[in-house]
C-alpha cells in the first residue's frame, strides 16, 4: 500500500523483515516441537534458536536461482548455521510455513484493528450523545419527511458498528490460524502434536482439517467482513457529503487555518476526507471478490491465490486501519450547525407535520381515507403556491370542527418526535 494511506504500526506488521521472522519463527518452533518428541537434539535445536537469521538481500538473491522463495529462505536461514543447519524445514512443506506465518500476521494485524474499532465506536457514542436531541429533517429519497435528531442518525451508525464488531471477531477467528500437516494434509512426514505446539506458542488456532494450504473460505470471510466495515464507513461518509451541501450545510469536516479546497475557487470547502472514504471502500470491496476469487485452488492446492494475497491481505487491513482512524477524527471534529438544521425544516412550509394532521383527524372520527383525502389538497396547495400549511388546515372548517386551535399547534411541535429517543438509545446500549 502506498505511504499515503498507510500507518507505520500496521505497515509494519506487513514488512518483508517482518514476515521473514514470521517464517523464521514457525520454522523454529517445529523444531521445538520435534525436539519435545526425541527427534531433534535439544541442543541443536538451542543452537537454531541462538543463531538462525536471514538476510533479505541474501534471500532475493537466492530467489534468483531457485525462483522459490520459501527454498530462498530456508537456504538463506542455513548459510548462518553449523551442522544444525539440516533440521531446518524439516518434514514440512513451503505452506506449512507460509499459511502459519500468515496466521500469525493476522492476529498481529487484526489486534490493531480490533483497537480501531472500539476507539470508533466511543467516538460515535460520544457524537450521538452530544446531539441526541439536536433537531433536523428526515428525508427519504432525497425529500423531507419527518424530524429526526442527528443523534438518532448517530445511533444507527453505533449499533451498526456494534454488529461489524461482532463479524469481525469471528472472521477474524478465522484467519488467525495454522496448519503444519505436510504436502497434502494427511500428516504423513509430521505428528499433529508439531502443528498444535507452533500454534499454541503463537497464539493461533490449529486448523482442524487443512489440504497443503488453509481452507479459503475463512479468508473470503473475513475480508467480507472487512469490507463491511469499509462500507459502513462509506456509509456514514455518504450522509456527511449530502449535509454538507451548499443548500443544506446542516454538517461540515472540520477546516483548518490554511487549508484549501480548490486551486481555482478560494471559497471552496470540500467534504474530501469523506469522499475519500468512499473511494477506499471501493478498493476493499474489490479485494473482497478477489478473496472469494481464492476460494476455488486446484486439488490439495495451487499457488492462484498466492499472488492475490500477497496484495490483498497487507493492503485491506492497511486501508482499514487508515479508514476507522481518519474517519473517526473526522466524526470527532465534525461541525455540526443546529441552526440550519431548524431553518431546513422549516423550509417546506410545514408540510413535514401533515401524518401528524391526518392522524389527529382518525383520532377525531375520520376514516383514514377521509383524512388522507382531506389533507393531501392541503399539502399540494401548500406546495405548489409555497404557501405555509398549517393556515389552510386553520381555514377549513372540516378540520376546525374537529381540533381546536391548542391541538392544531401542537400538531407542528417538532418535539414530539424526539419523544422516543431516550428508549431508542436504551435499546442500543447508548445510555448515559
Amino acid at each position: 500500500m502506498i505511504n499515503r494511506y498507510s500507518r507505520p504500526e500496521m505497515a509494519n506488521i506487513w514488512s518483508e523483515e517482518n514476515k521473514y521472522r514470521a517464517w523464521l519463527e514457525v520454522e523454529i518452533l517445529a523444531d521445538e516441537a520435534w525436539a519435545e518428541l526425541g527427534e531433534i537434539p535439544k541442543e541443536d535445536v538451542a543452537k537454531i534458536r541462538e543463531k538462525a537469521d536471514f538476510d533479505i538481500d541474501r534471500i532475493l538473491e537466492i530467489e534468483q536461482k531457485t525462483r522459490h522463495d520459501v527454498v530462498a529462505f530456508t537456504r538463506a536461514v542455513s548459510e548462518t548455521l553449523g551442522e544444525e543447519r539440516k533440521w531446518v524445514h524439516f518434514g514440512l512443506t513451503s505452506t506449512d510455513v507460509v499459511d502459519t506465518a500468515y496466521g500469525y500476521l493476522y492476529k498481529q494485524a487484526n489486534a490493531i484493528i480490533r483497537k480501531d474499532l472500539d476507539n470508533f465506536l466511543a467516538i460515535i457514542a460520544d457524537k450521538a450523545k452530544e446531539h441526541k436531541f439536536t433537531i433536523m429533517m428526515g428525508r427519504t429519497h432525497g425529500v423531507h419527511a419527518e424530524p429526526t435528531t442527528f443523534g438518532l442518525k448517530l445511533a444507527t451508525w453505533y449499533s451498526e458498528m456494534k454488529r461489524n464488531i461482532e463479524r469481525f471477531e469471528h472472521a477474524a477467528a478465522g484467519v488467525e490460524a495454522g496448519k503444519i500437516s505436510g504436502a497434502v494434509g494427511n500428516f504423513a512426514n509430521i505428528p499433529p502434536f508439531v502443528e498444535k505446539y507452533v500454534c499454541d506458542k503463537l497464539g493461533i488456532r490449529a486448523q482442524e482439517i487443512s489440504t497443503q494450504v488453509l481452507p479459503r473460505d475463512l479468508h473470503a470471510e473475513y475480508f467480507a467482513v472487512l469490507a463491511s466495515i469499509a462500507t459502513s464507513i462509506e456509509r456514514m461518509a455518504t450522509e456527511i457529503r449530502g449535509l454538507q451541501k451548499s443548500e443544506q450545510r446542516e454538517v461540515e469536516e472540520f477546516f483548518a487555518k490554511g487549508q484549501k479546497g480548490s486551486s481555482a475557487m478560494p471559497h471552496k470547502r470540500n467534504p474530501i476526507g469523506s469522499e475519500n472514504m468512499t473511494g477506499l471502500a471501493r478498493v476493499i470491496r474489490g479485494h473482497m471478490v478477489t478473496a472469494y476469487e481464492n476460494v476455488s485452488l486446484w486439488h490439495e492446492r495451487d499457488i492462484s491465490h498466492s499472488s492475490a494475497e500477497r496484495i490483498i491481505a497487507p493492503d485491506t487491513t492497511i486501508l482499514i486501519d487508515y479508514m476507522l482512524n481518519r474517519f473517526g477524527n473526522i466524526v470527532k471534529n465534525l461541525t455540526v450547525f443546529p441552526e440550519n438544521m431548524k431553518r431546513n425544516m422549516g423550509s417546506t412550509f410545514g408540510l413535514i407535520f401533515s401524518q401528524r394532521a391526518m392522524l389527529a383527524l382518525i383520532e377525531k372520527g375520520m376514516t383514514r381515507e377521509e383524512a388522507y383525502d382531506l389533507v393531501q389538497p392541503k399539502t399540494a396547495q401548500s406546495w405548489d403556491n409555497q404557501v405555509d400549511f398549517k393556515p389552510l388546515l386553520e381555514a377549513d372548517s372540516e378540520v376546525t370542527s374537529r381540533l381546536s386551535q391548542e391541538e392544531i399547534d401542537d400538531i407542528f411541535n417538532p418535539a414530539y418526535y424526539t419523544k422516543r429517543v431516550d428508549e431508542i438509545f436504551k435499546r442500543i446500549g447508548l445510555e448515559d
